[in-house]
């Protein structure tokens, strides 16, 4: 049995951990193996990484690819690879196209820059469809600074929530040069309105894969 690799991606606050969430449950009540996981953060090496790369100030922008190229080569092989082969359905929350969003575009290192580094196994693994959750900057950015405040995780996990609008821009923007490359692994989701009208729009873009 083969498995299937869907991933989640977007600007912060654009909703896709929710989204990544409701698909998981809805999967697994249908009789699916689902692994859900992150990055940063899907292991145990992730997660420290994660609070160096969502909480230190001051990593410059290569230091930031190698250090989500470092989380992502653990992660492949001690997480998705593993649950790939027994064919389970592996949610990704974020994955290679962030790293060329946020660090090739918005942070000017270019995206080949990313993607060389990512022509190596096991970084060369590619999802099966990619979900690319769209939402205004502004307003995205206003969710998820809201977010970090009732968590209380600003100060540990919000380092990129407090970049400025105009890198939020760059970001989706990058987003939006991988979806029109690549448009029959990337779906583009609306992300404005409820939950459930999300919900049925990712149902929507993956009825093809997972019937």
């Amino acid at each position: 049995m083969t498995g299937r690799f869907v991933t989640f991606e977007g600007i912060e606050g654009c909703g896709k951990s929710t989204q990544m969430d409701r698909l998981a449950r809805q999967l697994r009540a249908a009789g699916h193996e689902v692994v859900a996981t992150r990055e940063p953060g899907g292991t145990a090496l992730g997660l420290a990484l994660r609070r160096i790369l969502l909480g230190e100030a001051g990593i410059t922008p290569m230091a930031e690819l190698l250090l989500y190229a470092a989380d992502r080569a653990q992660h492949l092989a001690e997480v998705v690879e593993p649950a790939l082969a027994r064919g389970a359905v592996v949610l990704g929350d974020r994955y290679l196209d962030a790293t060329v969003a946020y660090q090739g575009h918005a942070r000017g290192l270019g995206a080949e820059a990313v993607l060389a580094l990512h022509r190596t196994p096991p970084l060369d693994r590619r999802p099966d469809r990619t979900l690319l959750l769209d939402l205004d900057p502004a307003e995205a950015l206003r969710r998820a600074r809201a977010r970090n405040d009732a968590q209380g995780t600003a100060a540990a996990e919000g380092r990129f929530e407090r970049e400025g609008l105009a890198f939020h821009r760059a970001v989706r923007a990058g987003y939006r040069a991988i979806a029109a490359a690549e448009p029959g692994r990337v779906r583009v989701i609306d992300a404005s309105g409820a939950v459930d009208e999300v919900a049925a729009r990712v149902a929507a873009a993956l009825e093809d894969l997972l019937p």
